[in-house]
């Protein structure tokens, strides 16, 4: 440690060694709290997926199940797997693809807390995260009563459908889910002798999140933020197109949209990023995110599997073309949000409340 002390270029290197650490402890936090959501939620979304009977119902359920596993893409790809069963028809599958994209916002959201400490810092981030929020509200504000009386995503995603009749598909490889999923498998074995394992093992992702990201937050701001800043503004995020390919790149990538948006609100709250230029990368994670479905859909050759899986992505372009011309109005909602909640502990208590209301409570309508 000594020589770290008196040679810069060690101590940067030693830096960059930690900020790779602890991101890899953090997106295995993130991919662990799924995972441990999965083994007490997946089977009841997949139960609420069923118990679909009309557009609305179909809306909420697609919110709640998403809320629950914390992965639209696992929510489509369910979706896709039942429709190429025969358990669900197309017209129950589009409205489930639209609320998937409301519920798969929580983890972003919970990243934020990690700045909590600090108002200035928490305000930037909370922003960022809960701006993806009103967009995918938006979103299916405007688009689910098209949907509904004139199904202009299903035609359209049956056009697409068309054109890609009798592709084949394949797996593709995840550099992610190499890296992390063996680490899962071990922490399932030494979790599974406890009891109330799915329980421990969120308790213990959640633990285990806030220590990389306040690690990776210290670590960050010990290196010199200025070339970040120059890095990201010159390359990743110098104007929309480029944060918006960016973001569609990195969630293809790593196959989760919570993830790709997750690992940029550190950077937020750091300021480092601003929330005009985020904006355009949790669309990118939005389209991103709808490959994992294509990919299996495409596997089950299944005709109206792969219309299911094109609605998603149809929808996704669609909210962009319509609302990016409009992106002041989720902004400024978001910052708003952001003051207000970093004013007060109880502006933020009342808040997270309404938050997890309007995610969890559709299920009491659903099933009583």
């Amino acid at each position: 440690m000594a020589a770290l002390t008196y040679n810069p270029l060690l101590k940067k290197i030693y830096k960059v060694f930690i900020v790779i650490l602890t991101l890899y402890i953090f997106l295995l936090s993130i991919k662990l709290l799924g995972h441990s959501f999965k083994l007490f939620g997946k089977g009841f979304a997949e139960t609420l997926i069923q118990m679909t009977s009309n557009p609305f119902a179909g809306l909420l359920i697609g919110i709640v199940a998403t809320s629950l596993i914390q992965s639209s893409s696992t929510t489509t790809s369910i979706v896709v797997g039942l429709v190429a069963g025969g358990a669900l028809n197309l017209a129950s599958a589009v409205p489930i693809i639209m609320g998937a994209n409301i519920g798969t916002t929580i983890t972003n959201t919970l990243v934020s807390f990690g700045h909590i400490t600090n108002r200035i810092e928490f305000k930037r981030a909370f922003s960022s995260s809960v701006v993806h929020d009103f967009f995918n509200i938006l979103a299916v504000i405007v688009l689910f009563p098209l949907e509904l009386y004139y199904n202009v995503i299903t035609r359209c995603a049956v056009v697409m459908e068309g054109l890609f009749s009798g592709a084949g598909g394949y797996k593709a490889f995840n550099p992610l889910k190499a890296i992390i999923d063996p680490v899962i498998d071990v922490f399932d074995n030494l979790f599974s002798y406890l009891p109330y394992t799915h329980i421990m093992l969120m308790v213990f992702s959640i633990i285990l999140m806030f220590f990389a990201l306040a690690k990776l937050i210290k670590t960050m701001r010990s290196l010199v933020l200025t070339q970040l800043e120059i890095i990201i503004n010159d390359y990743l995020f110098k104007n929309a197109l480029t944060g918006l390919l960016f973001g569609i790149l990195m969630t293809i990538l790593v196959q989760s949209s919570s993830i790709t948006t997750s690992m940029i609100i550190p950077l937020a709250g750091a300021g480092v990023v601003t929330i005009r230029q985020l904006f355009p990368y949790t669309l990118g994670a939005n389209i991103g995110t709808t490959v994992t479905a294509l990919l299996a859909a495409m596997i089950t050759q299944n005709d109206i599997a792969v219309t299911v899986a094109f609605s998603h992505l149809i929808f996704n372009i669609f909210g962009i073309a319509i609302l990016y011309p409009f992106k002041e109005i989720p902004i400024r909602l978001a910052e708003w949000v952001g003051e207000i909640a970093s004013v007060s502990s109880k502006n933020l208590t009342i808040f997270i409340t309404v938050y997890i209301l309007l995610h969890f409570i559709p299920v009491m309508f659903i099933i009583f």
